[in-house]
């Protein structure tokens, strides 16, 4: 099975460290509480405090962790004001936040398969079906682990979004 292709297939003529996509995503996410902030927002999470007290972290972690998705652009502040109170912040996705949530359910689906509780599963929730997280190639085939490559596209070359 040969993954990397084109220049990519001779690893000694090159490096991914700073430029692979995976590095520059464990930059943003790489946090078990950015993640699971991430979680909670999708949930509907809203509140600095509701996401200290449902991750489970101190305020100063979920005040760091916060400003950290808010700056790579995953969350957006919206103020709101409670009666009698002080303005303040509330965490909503953004679209770059709800794109990247299939990597969320994948760790999901991995977990509920190899560590443990099987009882939480995924579901459609118009029909109720077992929803699972895939790989599919942009002509629309099921793309399994031993058929998906990685290439490297020069400049300028024309790259599906």
């Amino acid at each position: 099975m040969s993954v990397l292709r084109g220049p990519l297939t001779d690893r000694d003529t090159w490096s991914a460290v700073g430029k692979c996509p995976i590095e520059k995503t464990m930059a943003v996410i790489g946090t078990k509480s950015a993640m699971l902030i991430l979680r909670e927002a999708y949930y509907g999470t809203t509140r600095f405090d509701d996401f200290a007290r449902r991750v489970g972290i101190t305020k100063a972690a979920t005040s760091a962790r916060l400003t950290e998705l808010v700056n790579a652009g995953l969350l957006t502040r919206q103020p709101y004001r409670e009666p009698g109170q002080r303005a303040r912040d509330e965490y909503v996705l953004t679209d770059a936040g709800t794109e990247l949530m299939p990597v969320v359910w994948s760790m999901f689906e991995w977990g509920r398969r190899h560590l443990g509780d099987s009882r939480l599963r995924l579901t459609h929730l118009d029909c109720g079906a077992q929803a699972s997280v895939e790989i599919r190639c942009t002509e629309g085939h099921l793309v399994p682990p031993t058929e998906l490559g990685v290439e490297l596209r020069r400049k300028g070359d024309s790259a599906p979004t």
